[in-house]
């Protein structure tokens, strides 16, 4: 398959891949452990390998969330713990979420998926995908699930940071973007119900275009893989991704 069908093909399941763990009720316990509830987790986990940054840099990073978020999810939160610290936390919680769901699949696809993954991952540039930017300073681990799950969350940032780059492209908002997206994930970024924009047959349109903007700067990165690291990535994300409604735990 080509860049462009890849990128078609994955952006699904790589979106509810790198999400996934989130707010899993396992995860939710290691924030109770922490002193933060399950929000305050994820901004400042996810946030966390930004390093210890000012709310403005998280705000740039989280591009589609409302400020009154971040302020809770981050300036609040970082008075009860550390990012950085929190960072490893979160990246252990996703790790503990992988070993409970991806023990079915064949290692060798993980592997492959891994493989493929963080290939893409380190060829991009840095200084401009923060996120992308903030995973990758964590080693590579050793263990294959952990492997391709943390290249799972990297495809997702990756995906995240160039559809920011669409959106302002076409000339959205981000708040015109997330509630075209969704109105119910425009009110779980923060945003109020009388903050809704109008919504014009223009408005649609640009999003539209905004997404296929998206799937062709995904291809672009892909770019960097040989016709069978592709084919990897691609049986790799969808036999994770199926784990997710059938998950199985590692073994040993």
């Amino acid at each position: 398959m080509n860049s462009i069908e890849l990128a078609d093909l994955v952006a699904n399941p790589i979106q509810h891949l790198g999400m996934a763990f989130y707010f899993d009720a396992h995860t939710r316990d290691r924030a109770k452990e922490g002193g933060l509830n399950s929000f305050e987790f994820y901004g400042l986990g996810r946030g966390g390998t930004l390093g210890d940054v000012e709310a403005g840099v998280v705000l740039q990073a989280f591009t589609f969330f409302h400020p009154r978020s971040v302020e809770r999810m981050w300036t609040v939160a970082r008075t009860k713990a550390g990012p950085v610290a929190t960072a490893q936390e979160y990246l252990e919680a996703a790790f503990e979420f992988a070993d409970r769901t991806f023990g079915g699949i064949d290692v060798e696809v993980l592997r492959g998926f891994a493989h493929a993954a963080h290939k893409v991952a380190g060829a991009v540039d840095h200084g401009h995908h923060l996120l992308v930017d903030g995973y990758k300073k964590f080693d590579v681990p050793t263990d294959p699930v952990h492997a391709a799950y943390l290249g799972a969350i990297l495809m997702r940032e990756l995906r995240g940071c160039v559809h920011i780059d669409a959106i302002d492209e076409v000339g959205l908002t981000p708040l015109q973007a997330v509630y075209l997206e969704d109105p119910n994930l425009f009110k779980l970024h923060g945003y109020e119900e009388e903050e809704a924009p109008e919504i014009t047959p223009e408005l649609v349109a640009k999003k539209a275009e905004a997404e296929v903007l998206t799937t062709a700067k995904m291809a672009a990165y892909f770019d960097v893989l040989s016709d069978a690291e592709r084919q990897s990535l691609a049986t790799g994300a969808r036999a994770m991704f199926d784990a997710l409604g059938q998950p199985v735990a590692v073994s040993g």
